[in-house]
């Protein structure tokens, strides 16, 4: 059973459905390699609202020595309204992650969501390009199925430590996606190879936007090539949160805005931000 307690809805999400705070039952929670596992949740509305690049606030257990403190902030993996599930893939690294990870299915986890502000996306555009990098490629992954229920190509740069990371399966979700793999076990992963990957891609393709979440260095990249072809993009940051709702001013980042330099919470303001806005690596 889901049992559940209504939140306010903060003004700055613009929402027309309500911010929940629910326990829900664990279905699954497998590993998908040796450092990734995918948590499947049963939900229902509004949590299986969630649209791609929100996330969910999730009261990590506390198991043994692993006793975490704050909620962990992470972005849905994909929202299944029909089958009435939510699901994400976490890499399992801290005290928080490693609490997930000894879920088990009939436990259940306490979920606040859907929080943020997703990927912009119009029904018009033909072809986008998405670039990511690690659990990253989680953030980016609901765009394969919004892309292709709206008739859009999507064209992919996954970049990994090596092929045994790339979880290429999970993102493509059976779909035609076409995916350009780099990895740092042979190099292919360096700024100086992928940005020649980048350019022939948007050159013979000329997507509408361009994507990015999951390395500082790409976005970077990203940034550059959106301004040097005047290529609209968006980044979903990655930010340490405590409350999630835009009160305890702990996710601040900097931001440029028409030549004035200003401070926005990525919780609420966020975590989807105009590519071209964003100051690399600004945090308070």
């Amino acid at each position: 059973m889901i049992t559940s307690a209504p939140l306010p809805a903060a003004p700055e999400h613009g929402r027309s459905f309500p911010i929940v705070e629910r326990s829900c039952p664990v279905l699954r929670n497998d590993w998908v390699n040796a450092r990734y596992k995918r948590l499947v949740l049963e939900a229902d509305a509004p949590l299986t609202r969630a649209k791609a690049g929100e996330f969910f606030n999730l009261l990590c257990p506390q198991h043994g020595e692993d006793r975490p403190f704050l909620r962990r902030p992470m972005s849905v993996f994909a929202a299944r309204p029909a089958e009435r599930r939510i699901e994400f893939l976490y890499k399992v690294t801290g005290s928080g992650t490693r609490s997930l990870a000894g879920l088990r299915p009939g436990d259940a986890l306490n979920a606040v969501g859907p929080l943020g502000r997703g990927f912009t996306f119009q029904p018009d555009w033909h072809r986008v390009l998405v670039l990511a990098r690690g659990v990253g490629l989680a953030t980016m992954a609901p765009l394969v199925p919004l892309a292709g229920a709206n008739g859009a190509a999507v064209s992919a740069v996954l970049s990994a430590r090596g092929p045994e990371d790339l979880m290429d399966d999970e993102f493509v979700q059976g779909t035609g996606t076409e995916v350009h793999a780099v990895f740092d076990s042979d190099g292919s992963s360096a700024l100086d190879r992928v940005e020649p990957l980048l350019r022939r891609l948007i050159e013979t393709e000329r997507p509408d936007m361009l994507y990015t979440c999951g390395s500082a260095r790409l976005l970077v990249l990203a940034q550059r090539l959106c301004r040097e072809y005047d290529l609209r993009g968006e980044a979903a940051l990655e930010q340490q949160m405590a409350c999630a709702f835009g009160v305890c001013l702990c996710c601040v980042r900097e931001f440029e805005v028409g030549g004035e330099r200003l401070h926005r919470r990525v919780c609420c303001e966020g975590p989807v931000f105009d590519l071209r806005q964003v100051v690399a690596g600004s945090a308070w």
